[in-house]
């Protein structure tokens, strides 16, 4: 595998406590970072490894956190808001990468966001989603982005680890593709020191067969986003920038002109 955990010292895990978050924790200590968990409330943190940092913050409030960004190398996003809540959606899904983003005051970090499958079929929290990962390509920081499909609907055997584009699965059932909640957790940690996977947006599914060794070759095969783009090198142009809300493009601008 392509890993140098040395280049990358501290991650700091956002939705730490959720049914992704906490794989994602485990992974990022097994690989051997040193691994902060952003909780709303510590006495509710028993399931994560006893090895990760708990930091106290809440994701609608850019200033508390401050101290969980303090000093990290890279930001793994794992949270997400109840499906069809259109106001929780824009408060979590996007309003969450927004605040970190707004909290690190332009100092560069390695970014692994989670979204999902079908993220750009439009209408509905999903755009939210969407929108989300339009600030992290604006932002200027190295990042990767995974979709997952459905958690956990594997087969015992349907392990084999699968990256697509263009996200043209759009069943909006388990038929768009399948995933087991640790593989996630592995794709997104594994993404941070893998040159391969920088400025990378797939959709993650799990075909029949084993687990690769080595998400290296997965990584290479992928297409790089196009610079200077809002959107996954070949998602469909079904969102134009000019008739997103007013808000959105202002937060895009401010990024993009941080970055420049």
């Amino acid at each position: 595998m392509e890993h140098n955990a040395a280049k990358i010292g501290t991650v700091l895990v956002i939705g730490a406590t959720g049914s992704v978050g906490r794989h994602a924790v485990a992974e990022a200590i097994n690989q051997g970072y040193e691994t902060r968990a952003l909780v709303r409330d510590a006495s509710r943190a028993s399931r994560l490894d006893q090895a990760a940092q708990l930091v106290v913050g809440e994701l609608t409030l850019p200033e508390s956190l401050n101290a969980a960004l303090a000093g990290v190398d890279a930001v793994i996003f794992t949270h997400g808001s109840a499906y069809g809540d259109a106001k929780a959606a824009e408060a979590v899904d996007y309003g969450a990468v927004k605040n970190v983003l707004t909290a690190l005051n332009g100092r560069r970090v390695r970014i692994a966001l989670m979204t999902s499958i079908g993220v750009t079929v439009p209408g509905g929290t999903h755009d939210w989603k969407r929108r989300g990962e339009r600030l992290v390509r604006a932002s200027g920081n190295s990042y990767t982005i995974v979709r997952p499909g459905w958690f956990d609907y594997n087969e015992e055997n349907q392990l084999a680890i699968t990256l697509l584009q263009g996200d043209d699965r759009r069943a909006g059932s388990p038929a768009d593709g399948v995933i087991a909640r640790h593989q996630i957790a592995r794709v997104l940690i594994d993404s941070l020191s893998s040159t391969a996977a920088q400025n990378v947006t797939v959709e993650l599914v799990a075909e029949h067969g084993a687990a690769p060794a080595d998400l290296t070759p997965l990584f290479e095969a992928a297409l790089k986003d196009r610079n200077g783009s809002f959107d996954g090198v070949r998602d469909r142009e079904n969102m134009p920038l000019g008739s997103e809300p007013e808000r959105v493009r202002r937060d895009l601008d401010t990024l993009r002109k941080a970055s420049a």
